[in-house]
């Protein structure tokens, strides 16, 4: 009887008392016996593990071998193992973030992998241009290399009757490139993110209008009416947002029990489990509100511009850096954004909704803030001389009679807002 009632204890926790109540937790709901191993803490094994690796690599224990190795190799080697090292640290012992799924390490590494872009960035910046061009090559074997870049809006006629083979070549060629399926997949993450569809329709539109700002300067933001309108805002980019928002209110307030995967009975069970996983611990939708106030609008509005900013620097990129659109450190860096932006967004509506008199925002938004100017600044300085067309006189116009009318907005809603609480008082 003593040792079946303590193997029961066993699997209680501890009960605590919180403000008088009595509060007892069971310790298979949170740890199961599938997935406790990943949660235990072994970073003193982890540690001589990652140190036996070194030595193995580096040669420490035949220094004759490593002689033989040429500098450039052993740079590379060096410079590889120094951020391995740096990414090992922030697996184990950096702070966790705000999301727990898949696991908290995940994203300790993720916040690594931010600092070491950031940082090599900043070493980029330093360089000159034709340097960091072909410095590109010890990244990719293939970079280093002028490219020329496509101009979308040459021939906008939907109908070609002169190309007997296929009169409507334009809009075919259009449809089979590459970048359709990126607007659809792109759009689609970016709802997963954001979870919030007039925020998507502003940032969607927002894009189109950059590409018209800029295509003076890139002949990739040249781009016909039907493509720019049609196939982008009301065809891809449509259909990425209601992807995604279908997922988000798909998972939006259903019920969950996240029991242990060996409590479940079958193995589709497990399986769905598993799955379930590597998906968000909530699918809420995000609340902006950013007609709460002038301070809320302006703090919305900057989210769109650095939103707009990262996309931007992409073209930017590849333009000055010479990096052709298939090439995988265009996919990577995608997919590197992709994972800063989702605890960046959560991080931010958490700060906009903290109603703390001190508060400040989260570490993946000072980074992700950072590694955007980081790349901007990058953008500027190699693209001088590069764009020598100047800005049309009537888009200059334009964005001016914005900007001017954006502050009188804002002034205009601040007097207002200060006039009733005047008159409350």
């Amino acid at each position: 009887m003593e040792l079946n009632g303590h193997r029961r204890a066993r699997h209680k926790d501890l009960t605590t008392h919180q403000n008088g109540d009595v509060i007892t937790s069971n310790v298979e709901d949170e740890l199961d016996i599938w997935t406790a191993l990943a949660y235990k803490p072994r970073t003193i094994s982890m540690l001589l593990i990652g140190a036996c690796f070194l030595v193995w690599a580096s040669g420490a224990l035949e220094p004759e071998c490593s002689a033989a190795i040429d500098l450039v190799t052993s740079v590379k080697r060096g410079t590889w193992a120094m951020i391995a090292v740096f990414l090992a640290y922030c697996l184990f012992q950096a702070p966790s973030t705000v999301l727990v799924r898949p696991h908290p390490a995940i994203w300790r590494l993720v916040h690594g992998i931010a600092v070491v872009y950031l940082v090599a960035l900043t070493f980029l910046l330093f360089q000159r241009r034709d340097d960091a061009r072909q410095f590109m090559k010890y990244l990719h074997p293939h970079l280093g290399i002028e490219l020329p870049e496509r101009s979308y809006g040459v021939d906008c006629r939907i109908y070609v009757p002169e190309n007997p083979t296929n009169r409507f070549k334009n809009v075919y060629e259009t449809l089979f490139d590459e970048f359709v399926l990126a607007h659809v997949l792109g759009w689609w993450g970016k709802a997963i993110m954001i979870r919030n569809q007039p925020l998507l329709w502003v940032l969607s539109i927002g894009f189109e209008l950059m590409e018209l700002t800029f295509r003076h300067m890139l002949p990739n933001f040249n781009e016909c009416w039907w493509d720019s309108i049609i196939l982008d805002i009301l065809i891809c980019n449509w259909f990425g947002i209601w992807a995604g928002m279908r997922t988000v209110r798909y998972f939006d307030g259903r019920t969950y029990k996240w029991v242990g995967m060996s409590r479940h009975p079958n193995l589709i069970g497990k399986v769905k489990r598993t799955l379930g996983q590597f998906t968000p611990a909530r699918w809420d939708k995000d609340e902006w509100h950013p007609l709460l106030g002038p301070l809320r609008f302006v703090q919305v509005l900057s989210l769109c511009i650095v939103f707009l900013t990262v996309e931007l620097n992409t073209f930017f990129l590849k333009f000055c850096l010479w990096i052709p659109p298939r090439n995988p450190l265009i996919v990577w860096r995608l997919v590197f954004w992709w994972l800063i932006a989702i605890p960046t967004i959560r991080e931010y509506n958490s700060y906009l909704q903290d109603r703390k008199p001190e508060k400040k925002v989260g570490t993946f938004c000072w980074l992700s803030l950072a590694i955007c100017m980081m790349e901007l600044l990058i953008c500027i300085k190699f693209g001088h001389g590069l764009f020598p067309n100047p800005m049309p006189r009537w888009l200059v116009n334009f964005w001016t009679s914005v900007g001017i009318g954006l502050v009188i907005f804002l002034a205009a809603w601040s007097w207002q807002l200060q006039r009733v609480m005047y008159k409350k008082r």
